[in-house]
């Protein structure tokens, strides 16, 4: 997907903080072998990497326009890929960390995805994943919602974008059953305070919008996205609105 790191950047803080929650799971400061997985502008791999002074750390995404920013990060315990998930589950490699902070969302197939990612873990390696809750989030289910129905779905060849994410039973279930332990899984609330609805709208723009629009053509997306706003009005009528992002963490160790 046409990634664009200024529109995803717009709202870094609030992106950031479920990312400290997650670095604030893992355990113990030895020496790790570890990749992020979805690492974006490369920006939290750095701080990982500040932050376990003793690891190497390899961050992958399959965006080039985000890699490109990551170029600069680059050092002695810090390398950038671009690579998919799928490519790193079809390798030998093992490592003692795997962390994804806002990407495996992209994925299919968790029932499947999580028994692979977990096979790649070292005995002893830890897996931390952050998600947003896509199935209880407001502008997720507008936005599904509309492409649901036409002229949109017709346009969209009946495409929509179905969220993989599980629950957190179903999640814990899957890492049990696959031999991880320590296990720490919860669902919580990043609110953004929006003054206007256009906020709301930037926000997913950067992210689940996107594919979206990559498959309407110019004249559809003015259409498409007239119509998304206004929908996001009617469901915020009251300003400045409290927008209650869900996100799921979810940490374990194999044991």
């Amino acid at each position: 997907m046409p990634w664009n790191p200024e529109i995803y950047n717009q709202f870094k803080n609030i992106r950031f903080q479920p990312f400290f929650d997650l670095a604030d799971l893992i355990t113990g400061s030895k020496a790790m072998k570890a990749i992020d997985l979805g690492c974006g502008t490369g920006e939290q791999t750095a701080i990982l990497t500040e932050k376990f002074s003793e690891s190497n750390f390899t961050g992958i995404d399959s965006s080039p326009e985000m890699l490109e920013k990551a170029d600069d990060l680059q050092h002695d315990r810090l390398q950038f890929k671009q690579m998919t998930t799928e490519e790193i589950l079809e390798s030998d490699e093992r490592w003692d960390l795997i962390f994804s902070n806002a990407a495996l969302q992209w994925s299919d197939r968790h029932e499947e995805l999580f028994p692979k990612l977990i096979s790649k873990l070292n005995p002893g390696g830890q897996l931390a994943v952050q998600m947003p809750y896509q199935p209880g989030n407001a502008l997720n289910q507008i936005l599904s919602g509309l492409a649901s129905e036409e002229p949109f779905s017709s346009q969209l060849n009946g495409w929509n974008l179905h969220s993989p994410v599980l629950t957190l039973d179903e999640y814990a279930r899957i890492l049990f059953d696959n031999g991880i332990g320590e296990l720490n899984l919860f669902q919580k609330v990043y609110p953004l305070i929006a003054e206007e609805h256009k906020t709301l709208f930037n926000f997913i723009s950067g992210s689940a919008l996107i594919p979206y629009l990559e498959r309407l053509t110019e004249d559809q997306k003015t259409i498409f996205t007239t119509e998304f706003n206004r929908r996001i009005a009617k469901a915020f009528p009251k300003l400045p609105a409290i927008y209650s992002f869900k996100r799921i963490l979810i940490y374990g160790r194999k044991m």
